[in-house]
């Protein structure tokens, strides 16, 4: 490829929602552009990147026995209703009718269709296992779109379904996949961990995500340092925490004006956060929620949700808190009664404490001296804080450890779920009908190449592994007005004609500098510099863009030294 002729028209100033690197080094090096909020152009250096992304997938989900299809984007509501999804989504899901005033929607997944297709045709035990896949677009309507691909509106993402007689066949069948997953994101070249996670909308009763590690990572995840465990933090039910505060003190109310927020009535008491009783109030559905955790706690708030079987979980409004007779900044359990729209739920380590503070349900004052299994009442108790780094590992009881990841990938045990609401059925041997187990897995094709960028990056640009790079390899001529110049770098270009695909020779009548800053920002994985040494001694320059480390190496033994640098980046998966 002739970068003249190369469609990559680069930024110099980028726009003021750019804030992750990926979102911003892909628009400033001319690999996509925003058409709408959450919605983007894939340009050449991008799309190429994705469809490196898309055959890795496809060789190693096809090495599982897995089939390709391609299925609607467009789907009927009748098939979401039957599994009580329609609403599940909610404003998530892009909703339309047709002009006979049918209901359908854009998918953002393609569980129920998928479901409703194998049913047609699978009738006997005889016709399972069936392992089916696809690559196309999803589309959700995310409340707050941003960070580019990392959460956009419409984006690629790779689903795949097993079907099963039963649920050993479906285990086999996830392992299967879980290892395929595992040698995919090996071959992207990433650094990424396999974590349990929570099911959420999708449903069933194990999942993993495959998390690849960032500091700009959305996904907080806990691992261990003595043991393989290793989760989201949402999907982790930690210890109670016991207390060795002792408290034979009657519950006290002590004035704490304008100091309305843990902090600053901690500091204004004198007292660890740590003693505090921390109020967090939610609507879940038709339904606030008080929930209870110690002040140095946060909410689970997947946890919360699973609870209370509920769909919709926000926090609650000022007209929420004014109708259950909440005063914000001041909420405790003392006094308070539940009714059939309002509900209290303490964390099982705050029913341990003594001697806290917790707010006293009047503006400006709190009380002290509370012991919570003494005071706070008939409220319902259940583990709802989130695990922390201070925490053990609830596995070996080693030390847990807190990072970043964005998730790039995911896979279910569905079980029955869907097959028994859509009539996914099968004979058996004894011709009895039975309801197909199903597995489901998912990879975020366009997230993968942001993932990528946020953890292969540097001040200058992008740092590709070898494997997902749009281009693996540049010629730059240093000096585009030296004949001799050109001449010896279209040699180059011509000489490597086998691999010529992977090459772009940057013909561009710019500055060395200029080409120079643009091989680094688009991430070339090789750049060739045929220049001053070459002119001098016959010697190019083979520049290592992970490294920055320098080969120089006579003109007639480059090809030979191109290949040997890119076979081991692609030994190495770099």
């Amino acid at each position: 490829m002739l970068a003249s002729k190369l469609y990559s028209p680069t930024l110099r100033e980028l726009p003021s929602d750019a804030v992750v690197m990926s979102h911003k080094y892909m628009l400033k090096a001319g690999m996509m552009r925003k058409i709408a909020n959450g919605t983007y152009a894939y340009l050449p250096l991008a799309f190429r990147s994705i469809q490196k992304i898309e055959n890795i997938i496809r060789t190693e989900i096809n090495k599982t026995g897995a089939q390709e299809i391609l299925m609607p984007i467009i789907q009927p509501a009748e098939i979401w209703q039957a599994t009580g999804r329609w609403n599940v989504y909610g404003e998530e899901m892009f909703k339309l009718k047709d002009r006979h005033g049918r209901d359908y929607c854009l998918a953002p997944t393609h569980e129920e269709m998928v479901t409703t297709l194998i049913q047609m045709d699978t009738n006997s035990y005889k016709k399972l296992p069936v392992s089916v896949y696809q690559i196309q677009n999803k589309y959700r309507d995310e409340k707050r779109p941003r960070f580019g691909l990392m959460r956009s509106r419409e984006f690629i993402m790779k689903d795949g379904y097993t079907f099963d007689a039963d649920e050993e066949g479906m285990n086999k069948q996830y392992e299967l996949m879980y290892d395929a997953y595992t040698r995919i994101f090996t071959r992207c070249g990433l650094k990424f961990r396999p974590v349990i996670a929570d099911s959420g909308a999708i449903g069933g009763n194990a999942s993993h995500e495959f998390e690849v590690l960032a500091d700009s990572g959305e996904a907080d995840i806990v691992y261990c340092k003595d043991c393989d465990f290793a989760a989201n933090i949402e999907a982790v039910k930690p210890n109670t925490l016991t207390s060795d505060v002792k408290n034979d003190k009657e519950k006290e109310i002590v004035q704490t004006p304008g100091q309305h927020t843990i902090e600053k009535v901690c500091n204004y008491l004198h007292l660890p956060v740590k003693s505090s009783v921390k109020a967090v109030v939610y609507k879940l559905d038709d339904t606030v929620v008080l929930a209870m955790v110690r002040g140095d706690h946060e909410v689970n708030e997947v946890r919360l949700q699973s609870i209370y079987n509920a769909i919709n979980v926000d926090m609650a409004s000022d007209e929420d808190l004014k109708a259950c007779g909440l005063t914000a900044g001041y909420i405790s359990p003392i006094g308070l009664k539940t009714s059939e729209h309002f509900d209290i739920i303490c964390d099982a380590s705050v029913m341990e404490m003594q001697d806290a503070c917790c707010g006293a349900n009047v503006k400006d004052e709190h009380y002290i001296h509370v012991n919570p299994a003494r005071d706070f009442g008939n409220v319902k108790v259940d583990t709802i804080r989130q695990i922390d780094a201070g925490d053990v590992c609830p596995h070996c009881g080693g030390k847990i450890v807190l990072t970043k990841g964005i998730e790039v990938g995911q896979v279910f045990k569905l079980g029955t779920k869907y097959s028994e609401k859509l009539d996914a059925t099968f004979l058996d041997n004894n011709g009895k009908s039975r309801p197909m187990f199903m597995g489901c897995y998912g990879i975020g094709v366009t997230r993968t190449v942001a993932a990528s960028i946020e953890q292969n990056h540097d001040e200058n640009g992008i740092i590709w592994p070898v494997a997902i790079a749009p281009y693996e390899v540049v010629i730059v001529p240093a000096n585009n007005k030296s004949e001799d110049v050109m001449k010896a770098a279209e040699g180059l270009y011509n000489a490597l004609e086998s691999s010529q695909d992977e090459i772009v020779f940057d013909d561009r009548a710019e500055r060395a500098g200029i080409k120079f800053k643009d091989a680094d920002l688009i991430g070339y994985p090789l750049r060739v510099t045929i220049g001053k040494k070459w002119q001098e001694s016959g010697c190019v320059e083979i520049k290592l863009r992970r490294t920055g480390e320098v080969f120089e190496v006579p003109y007639e033994n480059c090809v030979e030294k191109v290949e040997e640098l890119l076979n081991y980046l692609r030994e190495n998966n770099l």
